[in-house]
C-alpha cells in the first residue's frame, strides 16, 4: 500500500519528490477497479496474539513468503510489528482492520490512474517476477504489467523476488534507492 500511498502524494504535491521508487506497488491493472477483493477477508483470521516476538519468529520463520525474507528484516518484523497487550502481545495493526484495507483497494474510488498520469517526475516501477503457486495470492505480484508504461518518464524493471521486494532483499533495496 506504500507505493499506491506515495504515488497518490506525488501527484497531490507536485515538487515534493524529484523521483519515486516503487517496489512491487499495489497499483492494479486499470480495469480491476471494480469493487471490494473478497478475499481479503482471510486477513481478519490471522492470529492476533502472540506469547512474545520469539514466538511469532520461531512459527514464520519456515513459512510461506515470510522463509523467503532475510532474518534480520523477519527478525524487526516481529519485535516491531507486536504490541504489548496484558500479558502477551498483539498485531500492531489489529487484523480486521488490514483486512479491510485490502478489501477496499480495488474499491472504484481507490482508481489511481488519473493521478498516475499527471506525474512529470521519473518514476522507477521495480515489479516481482517471481513466478508462485497461484494459490498463494498474497506472495504474487498485485502490480499492472503496463504500469511504467501510464506515468510520463518510467522505467520498467522486472525482478527474480516476490511481493516483498524489500524484505527478501534488503541490501538491493538500499542500493536501488542510493542510485536514486
Amino acid at each position: 500500500m506504500g507505493g499506491h500511498s506515495v504515488t497518490l502524494a506525488a501527484a497531490l504535491r507536485p515538487g515534493t519528490f524529484s523521483s519515486l521508487l516503487l517496489l512491487d506497488p499495489v497499483i492494479r491493472k486499470r480495469n480491476e477497479y471494480v469493487g471490494p477483493w473478497t478475499q481479503a477477508q482471510y486477513v481478519a483470521k490471522r492470529r492476533n496474539r502472540w506469547t512474545s516476538p520469539q514466538e511469532m519468529y520461531e512459527r514464520f520463520e519456515k513459512r510461506p513468503p515470510f522463509e523467503a525474507w532475510d532474518p534480520n528484516v523477519l527478525r524487526d518484523y516481529c519485535d516491531f510489528g507486536l504490541v504489548p497487550d496484558g500479558d502477551g502481545f498483539v498485531l500492531a495493526c489489529p487484523p480486521q482492520i488490514e483486512a479491510g484495507i485490502y478489501e477496499n483497494s480495488p474499491a472504484p474510488e481507490s482508481n489511481i490512474y488519473p493521478e498516475v498520469e499527471s506525474i512529470q517526475i521519473p518514476v522507477h516501477v521495480i515489479r516481482s517476477g517471481k513466478q508462485l503457486d497461484p494459490a498463494n495470492f498474497m506472495g504474487s505480484s498485485p502490480t499492472a504489467p503496463d504500469l511504467a508504461s501510464n506515468f510520463a518518464h518510467a522505467t520498467d524493471l522486472v525482478t527474480e523476488h516476490s511481493h516483498f521486494i524489500p524484505m527478501e532483499a534488503p541490501a538491493l533495496t538500499a542500493q536501488w534507492i542510493a542510485a536514486l
